[in-house]
């Protein structure tokens, strides 16, 4: 990854307020800081949601439906694409049981009020 440290940081900001914010404490509202306005999520083996409102509600029926505790997102690669950002990711998603799911995903960023912010969001399972 050669992009500058203010933007890893941003995008670290942004992937840890999901971990610890949204996931552990299950608070749908820090999910304004995460994805942009008009964001898209393309979950798995499901149609393409748009917009933030929409999104809280997908994650909080994700959430509370398969109990997950905890979450991990790992940067694999990054990189600039015009003024926006690609992200192509691993994470685990723990369940209440301590089973532990892993993800691949891919992240299109935009920067909008002054955070690096998920603009397009598609992930699968591994297994």
């Amino acid at each position: 990854m050669s992009l500058p440290d203010t933007v890893l940081a941003g995008m670290r900001k942004t992937n840890g307020l999901f971990c610890s914010t949204v996931i552990r404490q299950r608070d749908m509202d820090a999910l304004d800081r995460v994805y942009t306005p008009d964001a898209h999520i393309l979950p798995p083996g499901a149609d393409m949601i748009q917009g933030v409102a929409a999104i809280k509600s997908f994650w909080l029926q994700a959430i509370t439906s398969l109990d997950v505790k905890d979450a991990s997102l790992t940067t694999v690669s990054a990189e600039s694409a015009g003024d926006t950002l690609v992200e192509i990711g691993r994470a685990e998603l723990t369940l209440a049981g301590g089973q532990i799911i892993p993800v691949k995903y891919v992240v299109h960023w935009k920067r909008h009020d002054g955070a690096w912010k998920w603009h397009t969001d598609i992930w699968n399972m591994n297994q």
